[in-house]
């Protein structure tokens, strides 16, 4: 491992300089991934900005029912938050869901966000990842691909993104906040993840010297009816085959109100519009839910052989929830 400068940040702004004074830099704050990133080679910054002395530490409920997080605050806190839990419980499971305990005890928000995927391509230097070296092609393409995406794939990439707290978020239409020299701006929070297309190493429209200052939860007020269910290998600290966060409000047995993600399955914490419109003032049944989840899936990408099965448990996933949804309603 190359040596690393590094520095420690008492504000958002000695934080900035420290970036624009050094280009190649990265921000460290709870370091789950940016540690292994390290050790394993694939990242190589020139410097490192410790930024866990910021004040982004608050977990804030809003008057109108929302939810604002600062960027540091750890999963662990969220996860536990009383208020969270009754107002926005499929964000709570997915929290307790998305780690171990150690590692939610560490990992910030804003991190989380931020995480590297685990495509063995891209962890692994031997082989080649437009994502890592762009242009330098894709070395699981041919090989061991069994964990990544089936939807918003590109000929360049079809990395997994990996984040569990990320899919009850985009089901949430949460705004992640940044802040760089320029001075702060808020970007929806499906815009934030962007798809690989013919660019898979730019995966978020920010620059270097932008930090994420927080996130903004609207009010829901149907989100107390939520569910995150997410199917894995093995129960224990794993990453999702597939996952699905439901919030859904019923009215007379019919569908009113639905917010859908999907992880597990896409380059992208994926919000699953096709499937909301689908059930847009249908019978809360399982066979329209059925419906609903083809729908979505009808679209994904079955060209690679060991991730194919993931299109039926992403459909089974999403049906499976929605039914716990509906279930507690009725």
């Amino acid at each position: 491992m190359k040596p690393i400068a590094f520095a420690r940040a008492a504000t958002v702004d000695e934080a900035l300089a420290a970036v624009t004074a050094r280009p190649n830099t990265v921000f460290l704050a709870g370091g789950t991934t940016l540690v292994d990133m390290l050790r394993i080679g694939a990242m190589a910054p020139d410097n490192v900005v410790d930024i866990n002395n910021l004040p982004l530490t608050d977990l804030e409920h809003t008057a109108d029912g929302g939810l604002r997080i600062g960027a540091l605050v750890r999963m662990s806190e969220v996860a536990a938050d009383p208020g969270v839990i009754q107002r926005f419980p499929f964000l709570s499971i997915a929290l307790w869901k998305g780690a171990s305990a150690q590692i939610r005890n560490m990992a910030s928000m804003g991190g989380n966000l931020m995480q590297k995927v685990r495509c063995p391509g891209f962890r692994d230097v031997a082989f080649a990842c437009n994502k890592r070296e762009p242009g330098s092609g894709c070395g699981v393409m041919d090989g061991l691909h069994r964990g990544n995406a089936i939807l918003g794939t590109s000929e360049q990439c079809f990395a997994m993104h990996p984040s569990d707290v990320a899919i009850p978020l985009t089901a949430l239409d949460a705004v992640v906040t940044v802040q760089g020299p320029g001075g702060t701006r808020s970007i929806p929070f499906d815009d934030f993840f962007l798809l690989p297309g013919a660019t898979p190493h730019r995966e978020h429209p920010i620059t270097a010297d932008e930090l994420i200052v927080r996130i903004d939860v609207p009010a829901l007020p149907y989100a107390t009816h939520s569910h995150y269910l997410k199917a894995r290998d093995r129960e224990s600290y794993e990453f999702a085959g597939a996952s699905a966060a439901v919030a859904m409000e019923l009215e007379g047995g019919s569908v009113k109100n639905v917010r859908i993600g999907l992880g597990g399955v896409a380059t992208k914490p994926w919000r699953a519009r096709t499937a909301e419109s689908v059930l847009a003032g249908k019978s809360a049944t399982k066979e329209n839910f059925a419906e609903a989840a083809a729908a979505e899936l009808a679209a994904a990408d079955d060209s690679h052989p060991m991730n194919r099965f993931k299109i039926a448990l992403a459909q089974r996933t999403m049906v499976r929830t929605l039914q716990i949804v509906a279930e507690g309603q009725r």
